[in-house]
């Protein structure tokens, strides 16, 4: 029989990640029973690397090692070789990283692990380079001193394995002891701890690398309703992410993180979850200061994913790549961040260049001088080879002093020049994009479009319903989800982020559209999330299926990475869709969900802000809005969409019982929920406003923003 580790065989792999390591002479092979089985034979180590297509040290490992033919003959002769792509593999992931988190304390992407034949690891670290450098051992050392290690001392290495196993399956199977849940939020006590850890002088919170966090940002801004000073620290971490490198201030939409304390210089991929996540946080941000600079922000960043990441049938792709061929030399070596970076004389050339882009009667020096004091692009620069990361580094109101022009005068220009950078950025090599469509991602992106839809322009909850429609139709069978499509090849399970992020999307985009297909679709998810991932005896949500039989622990939904809590999420929206079907008991999981892990959220509020904040959901309810209307009236946008709301849950239900019938068959509903039942309308859009209690039937945006006000904490 052909031994299947003689030959690459990631080119049947349809994830780009995958596919980018299918030319290596590295043999690689996918995570699967036919790779684990080969080991066994030929009784070898295992390599595992795990990485995702826009990460940095992920590409250089490749162009390092795995390109090599050195390292791949090594590699070849005494390992089995395996790639995975943490975004299709969550869970393989999950382990492995824990592994390494308990053994030195930390992880990161490329994980790298040797396990042995039976998949139990033995060693594990991240990026190691080819040849040792900077107290890092070299990768061709470090395969020669395994393969000697697994011949002469392999008991040793197996009872290793047999320890780091039992305690992965420790951290990520214990189920942490059960809370009696009061009827106190912790809302107060969580802000306080995240307070705590904010940077106040650079914005954010802890110091470098410097994520967005927007979790706590959130918890934050919720906050701000028993202490202003909450608000302050929310407000400090909004606009240094906007104003610093994290932001692309030319195309619009975040990168990773900052390598930096003080928010200049990021890693420069572009991951969708990010973007869900930070224009959600800055939708609310608006709705809570005004700021018309966070909506600006909200409307870039959208604008970016639609035109990036869309797919033209509705759904979003996952990422953008961190790097690309230098702008001079289009077939060169790929560097990180060269898409971005600007120097003075590459402004220059732009501006006059590009003039037809955007014509303006102000010479093309000026423009260029305004440019470049606006966003701090030196001779000297903040970036390597004297480029400069793009930062809001001079005021309107200084630069208007600055050029002797008015406030109008310099956005005017400023208008001008950005489109004349933005027309060359357009012309220079791009970065690779990652064309799976994630189902759980996708969830997240459409309830971003969703809130931006009720709080900005009723398009954006057209989008959101694209996004939600096109999940539906490739990645749901009525029953169960897949977890993501590439082209037309559908592929792996659908895990508990998948479905939790993904109902929570298809109600936000029911609230913002009023078409309860979205509602829906919600219900069937949370049924399916609850079926598939659910324990309802100890209250415990697992990340995968219990049919998923390649990973030897099945961990916990808890979450604490860079994608918010599935557990968390996941409680939220079942406290959401509660109101809608009583009789499914979603309340009753979320509260089991809620006792399950609100230990953690007593101990460790920063490391888990959406279970803290849907555990002040449980605590103080919503505040329900049913509008009783064929849809949302406009003028009524402002006072539910508009307004800072975080407890809100807005139902628009037919005007008629016989409208309401017709939906109740189409959602298999017995009867009227209680959200719904008795609240018709009298020829007029009518709405009623409840937490706990109701308000009478109101018909003008004046008597909904003061009953609203009256249902406040």
């Amino acid at each position: 029989m052909t031994d299947p580790t003689d030959r690459n065989r990631l080119d049947e792999a349809g994830s780009p990640y995958l596919r980018q390591h299918a030319d290596n002479p590295v043999h690689w092979q996918p995570w699967d029973e036919t790779a684990f089985e080969a080991a066994r034979e030929r009784d070898v180590p295992i390599f595992l690397s795990i990485g995702y297509s826009a990460c940095h040290w992920c590409h250089v490992m490749e162009e390092e090692s795995f390109s090599d033919p050195e390292v791949a003959e090594v590699l070849n002769e005494h390992f089995v070789p395996v790639k995975v792509d943490r975004e299709e593999r969550p869970d393989v992931d999950a382990l492995y990283m824990k592994v390494c988190q308990v053994v030195r304390g930390g992880g990161g992407w490329p994980l790298s692990a040797f396990l042995t034949p039976d998949r139990e690891p033995f060693f594990v670290g991240t990026y190691f380079p080819k040849e040792a450098k900077r107290n890092q051992p070299g990768f061709l050392q470090l395969l020669a001193d395994v393969r000697e290690s697994w011949q002469t001392d392999r008991g040793d290495l197996e009872d290793r394995a047999d320890q780091w196993l039992s305690a992965a399956r420790g951290e990520l199977e214990s189920l942490p002891d059960a809370v009696e849940l009061g009827d106190d939020s912790p809302l107060a006590d969580a802000a306080q701890n995240v307070a705590r850890g904010a940077d106040r002088d650079n914005g954010g919170f802890g110091r470098s690398p410097k994520f967005p966090q927007t979790g706590r940002v959130d918890l934050l801004l919720r906050a701000n309703a028993i202490d202003d000073r909450y608000g302050n620290v929310a407000r400090e971490a909004l606009d240094a992410m906007a104003d610093g490198g994290l932001y692309d201030h030319l195309g619009g939409g975040f990168h990773r993180y900052c390598t930096d304390a003080d928010w200049t210089v990021p890693h420069f991929e572009k991951m969708l979850y990010d973007q869900a996540s930070l224009a959600r946080t800055y939708v609310d941000g608006y709705r809570a200061f005004g700021d018309d600079r966070y909506a600006d922000v909200v409307r870039e960043t959208l604008d970016f994913v639609d035109r990036e990441l869309g797919h033209p049938e509705g759904g979003f792709h996952a990422t953008l790549d961190a790097r690309s061929p230098p702008v001079d030399d289009p077939e060169g070596e790929h560097e990180e961040g060269a898409f971005y970076v600007w120097t003075p004389e590459q402004v220059d050339k732009a501006v006059t260049e590009y003039a037809d882009a955007a014509p303006s009667d102000v010479d093309d020096d000026v423009l260029a001088d305004l440019f470049c004091e606006r966003y701090g692009v030196t001779e000297a620069g903040n970036f390597e080879h004297g480029q400069t990361v793009l930062t809001r580094s001079a005021s309107i109101a200084d630069l208007a002093d600055d050029f002797d022009r008015s406030e109008d005068e310099i956005e005017e220009m400023l208008d001008a020049v950005e489109s004349r950078l933005r027309a060359a950025r357009a012309d220079r090599p791009r970065p690779a994009r990652d064309d799976k469509v994630l189902a759980g991602w996708n969830g997240l992106m459409a309830r971003a479009y969703a809130e931006a839809g009720l709080a900005l322009d009723a398009e954006y909850g057209e989008r959101a319903a694209d996004a939600i429609r096109f999940v539906r139709e490739e990645l749901w069978d009525g029953d169960r989800l897949s977890r993501r499509i590439i082209d037309e090849d559908v592929a792996g399970v659908g895990y508990a982020e998948d479905y939790a992020y993904l109902a929570a999307g298809a109600l936000a985009t029911y609230e913002a559209t009023g078409d309860h297909a979205h509602l829906g679709f919600a219900l069937d998810l949370a049924d399916a999330l609850l079926d598939a991932c659910y324990d309802p005896e100890t209250g415990a949500l697992y990340e995968a299926p219990e049919s998923v039989a390649d990973v030897d622990v099945r961990s916990q939904a808890v979450g604490e990475g860079p994608t918010p809590s599935p557990v968390g999420v996941a409680s939220e929206t079942l406290l959401g869709l509660d109101a809608f079907d009583p009789d499914a008991c979603y309340a009753d999981a979320a509260d089991a969900m809620l006792e399950r892990y609100g230990g953690r959220v007593q101990n460790s509020p920063a490391a888990l802000p959406e279970l803290a904040l849907a555990a002040d959901t449980r605590a103080v309810g919503h505040r329900e809005v049913t509008v009783a209307a064929d849809s949302l009236p406009d003028g009524w946008r402002d006072a539910v969409g508009g307004a800072y709301l975080p407890d809100r849950l807005l139902s628009v239900r037919p005007p008629t019982t016989e409208g309401l019938d017709a939906w109740l068959a189409d959602l298999e509903l017995p009867e009227a929920p209680p959200i719904w039942a008795g609240r018709e309308s009298d020829g007029e859009p009518t709405a009623y406003v409840c937490r706990r209690a109701c308000s009478p039937p109101l018909t003008t945006a004046g008597e909904i923003e003061s009953w609203l006000a009256e249902f406040s904490r």
